[in-house]
């Protein structure tokens, strides 16, 4: 019987793949026998080479490229060095993204103290970050009238979450371009392409460490107050998300298209 959930052989190109979740969930896409690209800034070359070699340590595929989400020229580039090494691209995660702290309304602060500038930059990294390598990359599954896209969302993007101004509204509009896509693209070039979306919920990472937890590593006051409205009451761990990834990108996902995963351990399905 065919394993609907097999990857192996696949092609995943990964946006901001050198980060605490992107290291586990290249490495988990490594291991089910795919080739795995990692996009990511120039500076994060160090630790991109410790994944590869990880990756190849255990006899599997993997190369780094520099990019730089917002330059579509940039992008390009990627492209032609991907088709040039594989041949094609079958996944393609729009990982890519982050919160900016000039993007938020502290807690001494009010609405009218927000940096519409800093607003502005978020919204661009996280939905044009994941547009624009959505129309370079999405050229090589439309030739082959097949490919999985699968982009990056938010618990803010659901609900909004205090302080994080700039982010939910991003997050918001990276969900509605999830969804306009998935129709654009099966309309116009065939049942074959997908596009959905993950939300993932709490998870400890190196951009939000800080906030959720103290110089000691004991929990924030905000910490304590997320993990009160959370079912589980912990924070996830990131390998929680790869079997909701490697099911978008399988074939056993074959007719899942325009949806938003949430993974959050019950946060955005609990009240009081």
């Amino acid at each position: 019987m065919k394993n609907l959930f097999d990857v192996a052989g696949k092609v995943v190109v990964m946006t901001g793949a050198c980060g605490v979740l992107g290291r586990t969930i290249v490495k988990h896409f490594a291991e089910q026998g795919a080739k795995v690209v990692l996009l990511d800034l120039e500076r994060t070359a160090e630790k991109a080479d410790e994944i590869i070699a990880e990756i190849k340590g255990d006899g599997s595929e993997a190369c780094f490229f520099a990019t730089n989400v917002l330059d579509k020229k940039v992008l390009e580039q990627n492209y032609e060095q991907i088709m040039s090494r594989y041949g094609r691209i079958d996944v393609l995660l729009n990982a890519a993204g982050g919160n900016m702290a000039r993007a938020t309304v502290q807690p001494d602060q009010t609405i009218f103290d927000l940096d519409v500038e800093a607003v502005k930059l978020c919204t661009e990294l996280n939905l044009f970050g994941t547009i624009l390598p959505t129309l370079v990359f999405a050229k090589a599954m439309v030739e082959r009238k097949e490919g999985s896209i699968i982009n990056f969302a938010s618990e803010s993007a659901l609900r909004p979450l205090t302080r994080v101004a700039g982010y939910g509204v991003a997050k918001a509009a990276v969900v509605n371009w999830t969804k306009y896509l998935c129709g654009e693209l099966a309309i116009k070039f065939g049942s074959g392409l997908r596009v959905n979306a993950i939300a993932p919920g709490f998870l400890l990472t190196d951009q939000n460490r800080t906030l959720l937890t103290n110089p000691d590593g004991s929990l924030t006051p905000r910490s304590h107050t997320i993990l009160a409205h959370t079912p589980y009451k912990r924070f996830l761990e990131p390998e929680e998300l790869v079997g909701t990834l490697q099911w978008l990108a399988s074939d056993a996902s074959k007719a899942v298209t325009g949806t938003l995963t949430v993974i959050d351990g019950g946060f955005d399905a609990f009240s009081i």
